[in-house]
């Protein structure tokens, strides 16, 4: 379950910024996005829930399920996988974050395709194609991501649009590990290394 709860954060949401080329890929300012996900390894539609804060350069995501919540450091390089119930954290592996802080691929793409709204936002289309991987993903002017559309491994479209958008300040407990929670390996890994960055 963890894993999928990891994958299911790489895969649609921190990945996604690599599959367009507006100015921004990152949002500018302090925002809460609820997304609607379809299509991903046959679950049926749910709602992910994403924070951002430039500002401290932490992202926050809440994926299907409620087992926990990722908290990944763009700036420090890192990621760990929180889990309230249990009291404890998972540090991801570096490949994983290695993946979650992708740039555009090299060689890739890009074909602008126009402009959508989005929960009340508008966006422009990005069409991205990188060898194998193709993808349409729209950004707001501002860098937020409204809506992404890729393939998956087995050839079925995954999807994920914006339902609400907020903008304000993120409080800095939603983007802090939880003092007292106990480091945890992940299944099937080797035991976590020093404590992530708070």
């Amino acid at each position: 379950m963890i894993r999928l709860l990891a994958s299911t954060a790489v895969v649609a949401l921190v990945a996604v910024p690599a599959l367009a080329q507006p100015a921004n890929v990152r949002p500018t300012r302090d925002v809460s996005v609820t997304y609607r996900m379809s299509g991903f390894a046959g679950a049926p539609p749910q709602d992910m829930r994403m924070a951002f804060s430039p500002s401290t350069n932490k992202q926050r995501v809440d994926p299907p399920g409620g087992m926990g919540w990722m908290l990944i450091d763009r700036g420090a390089n890192t990621a760990v996988m929180v889990m309230d119930a249990q009291r404890a954290i998972m540090t991801m592996p570096p490949a994983t974050v290695a993946a979650m802080s992708q740039e555009i691929p090299p060689g890739a793409t890009f074909t602008r395709k126009g402009n959508a709204t989005i929960a009340g936002n508008t966006c422009t289309e990005w069409e991205m194609v990188a060898g194998q991987a193709r993808g349409t993903s729209c950004f707001t002017d501002d860098g937020v991501l409204l809506r992404t559309v890729t393939s998956a491994p087995n050839g079925a479209a995954v999807t994920m649009e914006a339902t609400q958008v907020t903008y304000g300040t993120i409080e800095p407990a939603q983007l802090t590990v939880p003092q007292g929670y106990t480091a945890m390996p992940m299944p099937g890994g080797a035991a976590p290394g020093a404590p992530p960055a708070r």
